[in-house]
Order: C-alpha cells, then sequence, then structure tokens
C-alpha cells in the first residue's frame, strides 16, 4: 500500500463527492448553498481587509 498518494484527489474521487452532495442536499439547494457560502468568503475578506487597514492606522 503505498501512502503517500493519499492526499491527491484525482476526478474519480471528485465526482464521487459531487454525486453525494447531490444526493445528499438534492438540485434545489445546491445554488443556495453555495451563495451562502460565497457570502460566508466576502464577509471574511472583508473583515481580514478591514484589520489590516486598522492596524496601518496605529
Amino acid at each position: 500500500m503505498n501512502t503517500a498518494f493519499l492526499g491527491i484527489m484525482g476526478p474519480n474521487q471528485m465526482i464521487l463527492i459531487l454525486v453525494v452532495v447531490l444526493l445528499l442536499f438534492g438540485g434545489r439547494k445546491i445554488p443556495e448553498l453555495m451563495r451562502g457560502l460565497g457570502r460566508g468568503v466576502k464577509e471574511f475578506k472583508d473583515g481580514v481587509a478591514d484589520d489590516t487597514t486598522e492596524d496601518t492606522k496605529e
């Protein structure tokens, strides 16, 4: 057993993950989940940017 390649995801693993997500959440919920994820990432980036601007003001 070669354990060096356990961290690499190939196309088969990505397809399997997408199928599982589709089965768990359904086709109608996925856009809503992605929209929420995008908003969360945007808020995180805005928070980090605000923090760095406060550090430069001091």
